[in-house]
Order: structure tokens, then C-alpha cells, then sequence
């Protein structure tokens, strides 16, 4: 443990308020205030308790410090310029085009594990890490920064629920407690009462401090695991601290001080004020690294031509498979293992496994906890649930993680659990999502193959498993590449071109079937890879037939595969038609339900000989 000098803590903290004002001044916007009241919590988790590397911000064993609160982003950066990780000059290109210092944090920046700015999401973010930790048998700590504005989100509540049920002592909660939101007083204040009772009630040991006070803030942090409960540390502390014409003043939020408001505040802040750069910071310990090296291959497959496997059951039977050739795959779920079939990893890697209940935003959290951690994480439920989680998963995007998600359930075909079970909305919101890949597999072949093309990938993947089943259509050896499409039926003089996946695909085989039968011949494509979508395999078939293509899907209409193909296509002269569902469902067999939104094989026969 390194020596603690009380006065160069206070003297850092005023430099990170003159960073923050200076930087956003020159940005001409930000939060400046929002960053003096937790500058001397910032000053002194970095300069003296937090154990970590300033020159290698990613190495492993590195305590993890997660800015829940992103609008402070120019204390956090302020924070590292003073270790001397980058020139502090470097501060003044905040928010310009071209600097990675931007208003919220993103992991554009060597010191950022995740994206934040979209309140409410770090802690669960924060739960991920903590277990990794636990995983990997590392001692790091996750500290998480919040505001007392986004403690009123429920994912807080997700996640320091779960953080409760699995005793995460090496999680540590820092609430910032300023009094003041966006655009009046907080709802409670500085009733830091009530949040101590909430925490307490979701397992947590609570302290309260002064959060301008820096041996008090060291006399708790002193405290870090004493015992087998996660920490909360509510730090009563004042917006615009340290400057007397802000501090504790409304108004103020996301407002920079011009020029001259500026050199006023610097002034009362600059007597006391000192620089971390060569501060002594507590080396992390040295453990062993985890394995986080991707396999050279993966455990065969052995399914058999017909055989009847629903692709979710496929879907957990592969993540037990490459899950013993791959360390870095963990798992978690929202209490539906038993539909996703994830339970089958559950059973066979329990110290791997994470049961996250229902609570489907904070399991994204927790998966891209995992995922910044250099785990492989797969998270399941049912896909209409992670419409739930959309703003989790947009952020992820943000913060290009590595996260897999699986959604089952999806479409009519579901049947009698009816429309609030059925996903219809799930590829429109996937494909919106940047860098995403979205695959949907037809057999279980392919849903295995596709498991093991998401291990590999680096990014946001998301595999739509459907609950019928459906016949293995493809060999054990076939491969399949992300971007790719597989020509099923093709013949000289086909009329048009059928695209489909999932369940829908046997539909439009079997159309296919029909209407060779009565000598029309079509060209059907298995379009298992939406984004990207295997644009060449579809328009070279699209040109054999006439410039023209069905598109079959469980899915609404807007956003699905039929848009996705349009999207790629129609510039390309090729008329697509789209066959989808059209209208809000209701409970019933799968079979009446595709007859009832025309996307069964009956229906796409009909399509096809309607167009002439």
C-alpha cells in the first residue's frame, strides 16, 4: 500500500475541477459542474486507493473504474491526463471532431471499458466485471461512479439486486450525491437515508460520507470487501464544489462558464491546486492471466438429413459443445434456460454459467461486463424480451462490445402463447443496432455452425432460434460464413427467386416442391446471415429470374428480412415482394397463423403464380 498525502488528494481534486471547467469552456459545452461534485472522490480512488497500471490502462488485473455518471466524462479524462497517460494539453480538444475525448466516454479511449452516458447502465456493466473477476480468480475491484439523478432508473435496481444474490464484495458502488438533476432538485435530495435503506434492501453494505471530505472518503474505501456484501458508498456532495458562485446553485447543469466565469472559478481553485503526474499509484497484484485464447477448432457435429431439432435446442447443444473447446465462452440467462436450452451449459459449466432472472436489461449489462473482460459471453431469453433491453444493447453498440445474444421464440409460430410472447420486432431492432451481425438459422446444423461463427466473431451478434422443429437440411461439414447465403433450389428458367430463413424456409421448400410439381420452377435461398446479408448469392439468382424475388418471413413486415433484401436490392433494379406479417396476431396453432398472415407454403404458391 502506498503512503497517503491528505493534501496532495485535495490539491489533485482542485486540478481535476480546473481540467473539467477549463476543457469544457473550451468545448463550449459540457458538464462542469457535475464533475467538482465528484472530483474528490475521483482524486482519490485514482491517486490513492485504486490498484492499477497508469502506462497499460487494459492490463488485466488493473482495478476497473466504470463513469456511470458519462456526463462527467471531462473528470474522468482529467483523472488519467494526471496520471500521465496523455499530455494534459490533450483536454482542451474535448468534444471536438477527431479528438477521442467526447462528451460521453467511449471505448475509443485505451482507459474506457464501456460506453456510458445513457444513465442507469453502468452497475450492471459493473456486475459482469465483478464476476469475471470471480471467474478468473483475479482480486480487481469494479468501482462504478453513479449519479444520484440515475439511481431513480430500474436497471440500477437489476443490477444491484443481482450483485446482492451473488455476494459481489469486489463491486464497489460510489453515488454521487450532488442534491441536483438536469432540470431541478433530485426526487430525495440529500435523503441519503432512503438510498441507504434501497441498497440495504438489495444485500448491499452502505456507508455515508462526505464526499468532499478526502480522509473520510479513505477511512471507507479502507473497507473495500471487510466482508461478503457488495459496497455502497453515498458521498453527500455539492454541483459546482469548490467554486463559490456554483456550488450547490440550480441552473447550472450541462452549462459551461465562458471566458471570464472561467478565469474567476481557476482563480479560487489554482492556490491549492497540484498536479498527479508521478504521484506514487498501488501496482496491481500479479496473478496469473486468464486464458482468453480463441480455439483452433471445435468438437464435430452428428445430426442426420431429417432429423427433427428445433434450432433453440440446437442452439443450447452447441453452446455446450464449443464451450469445451472455448474458455472464454460463459453464458447467462433471464429464467428461461429451459425454452433456450441454455441450460444445458448451465448444467455442464455451472462456475461459467449466470443466472440473471427477469431482468433482461441488466443481463446485457452483465454480458457486456463479461465481454470487456475478454470472456465470450452468450445471453439468452426469449427475443421479444430484449426489446426490453434495446437501449442496453444500442449502447453496447456504442461501446463495440462483444456480446452474443440469442433470442427464441421468435414469429407466429409460436402459436398459442400469443403476440406478447412473439418476436415481430427483433430483426428491425437488431439490423438498427451499429456493427451488429444477425444471423437466423433454419436447422440445426446450421444453428450450431452459426454458434461457433458468433464465438469467433469480434462484435455484437444476435441469433434468432425459432420453437417449432424443423428437419436438418444441411450436412455436418457444411460451412457457414457470416455474410453468407445457401442456394437451395435453383434450376435453369426458374420464374423468381424465394428468400427466406427459419421456419419459413421449409414453407417455401415445400412450395418450391408444389410448384415443381406442376412445372414451375423457382430458385430458393436460405438467407441465413440478415446483416450482412449475402447480397451477391441473392442478386446473382435475382438476375436468373427475371429481376424479381419473394421474400418469406415471421416477422412485421417493416424492418425484416424483406426490407433487408429491398434495402441491398432495389438499387439494383431488382423488385422485391414481401411477404411478412401484416397485422397484430393472436393466439392459435402455428399452422393457422401462417395460413392466417400468408407466409406457408400455400401462400407463397399463391404469390408465385400471381405474378404472372
Amino acid at each position: 500500500m502506498i503512503d497517503t498525502d491528505i493534501e496532495l488528494l485535495k490539491g489533485i481534486a482542485n486540478q481535476l475541477r480546473i481540467h473539467s471547467i477549463n476543457s469544457t469552456t473550451a468545448a463550449g459545452s459540457g458538464h462542469p459542474t457535475s464533475c467538482c461534485s465528484a472530483a474528490d472522490v475521483v482524486a482519490t480512488l485514482f491517486f490513492g486507493h485504486m490498484r492499477y497500471d497508469p502506462k497499460n490502462p487494459h492490463y488485466y488485473n488493473n482495478d476497473r473504474f466504470i463513469l456511470s455518471k458519462g456526463h462527467a466524462a471531462p473528470l474522468l479524462y482529467a483523472a488519467w491526463a494526471e496520471t500521465g497517460l496523455f499530455p494534459a494539453a490533450d483536454l482542451l480538444k474535448l468534444r471536438q471532431f477527431g479528438s477521442d475525448l467526447e462528451g460521453h466516454p467511449t471505448p475509443r479511449l485505451p482507459f474506457v471499458d464501456v460506453a456510458t452516458g445513457s444513465l442507469g447502465q453502468g452497475l450492471g456493466v459493473g456486475v459482469g466485471m465483478a464476476l469475471a473477476a470471480r471467474l478468473d480468480k483475479l482480486d480487481y475491484n469494479t468501482y462504478v461512479l453513479l449519479g444520484d439523478g440515475e439511481i431513480a432508473e430500474g436497471a440500477v435496481w437489476e443490477a444491484a439486486s443481482l450483485a446482492g444474490v451473488y455476494k459481489l464484495n469486489n463491486l464497489i458502488a460510489v453515488v454521487d450525491d450532488n442534491r441536483l438533476g438536469q432540470s431541478q432538485a433530485t426526487a430525495f435530495g440529500h435523503d441519503i437515508g432512503v438510498y441507504r435503506k434501497r441498497f440495504e434492501a438489495f444485500g448491499w453494505r452502505v456507508e455515508d460520507i462526505d464526499g468532499h471530505d478526502i480522509e473520510e472518503i479513505l477511512e471507507v474505501l479502507s473497507g473495500v470487501g471487510l466482508n461478503d456484501q457488495p459496497l455502497c458508498i453515498i458521498a453527500k456532495t455539492y454541483k459546482g464544489a469548490g467554486v463559490s458562485f456554483l456550488q450547490d446553485k440550480e441552473g447550472w447543469h450541462g452549462k459551461p462558464l465562458n471566458k471570464e466565469e472561467a478565469a474567476k472559478a481557476v482563480a479560487e481553485l489554482q492556490p491549492s491546486a497540484k498536479t498527479g503526474v508521478g504521484a506514487a499509484i498501488a501496482a496491481p497484484a500479479q496473478l496469473p492471466a486468464p486464458n482468453n485464447t480463441a480455439p483452433a477448432a471445435f468438437p464435430p457435429l452428428n445430426y442426420k438429413p431429417g432429423d427433427q431439432v428445433a434450432t433453440r435446442e440446437a442452439y443450447g447443444t452447441a453452446l455446450a459443445r464449443i464451450g469445451e473447446a472455448d474458455p472464454r465462452v460463459v453464458a447467462m440467462d433471464g429464467d428461461t434456460k429451459n425454452s433456450t436450452f441454455a441450460d444445458k451449459f448451465f448444467k455442464k459449466f455451472p462456475d461459467r454459467a449466470t443466472e440473471c432472472y427477469i431482468a433482461e436489461q441488466n443481463m446485457v449489462g452483465v454480458a457486456t461486463g463479461f465481454g470487456a473482460r475478454g470472456k465470450v459471453p452468450f445471453a439468452s431469453t426469449f427475443a421479444t424480451f430484449f426489446t426490453r433491453a434495446f437501449d442496453q444493447i444500442r449502447v453496447a453498440g456504442i461501446s463495440q462490445a462483444n456480446l452474443k445474444l440469442v433470442g427464441s421464440h421468435v414469429g407466429v409460430s409460436i402459436g398459442e402463447d400469443g403476440p406478447s410472447q412473439m418476436a415481430l420486432e427483433d430483426i428491425a431492432m437488431m439490423r438498427a443496432i451499429a456493427g451488429s451481425i444477425l444471423l437466423y438459422p433454419s436447422d440445426a446444423v446450421s444453428t450450431e455452425k452459426l454458434v461457433e461463427q458468433m464465438a469467433l466473431a469480434k462484435g455484437i451478434c444476435f441469433l434468432r432460434t425459432s420453437r417449432p422443429k424443423t428437419p436438418v437440411i444441411y450436412g455436418n461439414d457444411e460451412a457457414f460464413p457470416i455474410g453468407g447465403a445457401k442456394v437451395l433450389r435453383q434450376n435453369a428458367g426458374d420464374k423468381v427467386t424465394i428468400v427466406s430463413a427459419g421456419v419459413i424456409l421449409h414453407e417455401a421448400l415445400k412450395a418450391a416442391d408444389t410448384l415443381k410439381a406442376e412445372g414451375i420452377g423457382v430458385t430458393v435461398i436460405d438467407a441465413y446471415s440478415i446483416k450482412p446479408l449475402g447480397k451477391d448469392v441473392i442478386l446473382a439468382a435475382a438476375r436468373k429470374t427475371a429481376n424479381t424475388v419473394i421474400t418469406a418471413e415471421e416477422h412485421y413486415i417493416e424492418g425484416g428480412l424483406g426490407d433487408a433484401v429491398a434495402g441491398e436490392l432495389s438499387a439494383e433494379g431488382i423488385k422485391v415482394h414481401k411477404l411478412a406479417v401484416t397485422a397484430l396476431p393472436r393466439s392459435g396453432k402455428a399452422a393457422e397463423l401462417l395460413a392466417h398472415f400468408g407466409i406457408d407454403a400455400a401462400a407463397i404458391v399463391k404469390k408465385v403464380k400471381s405474378l404472372g
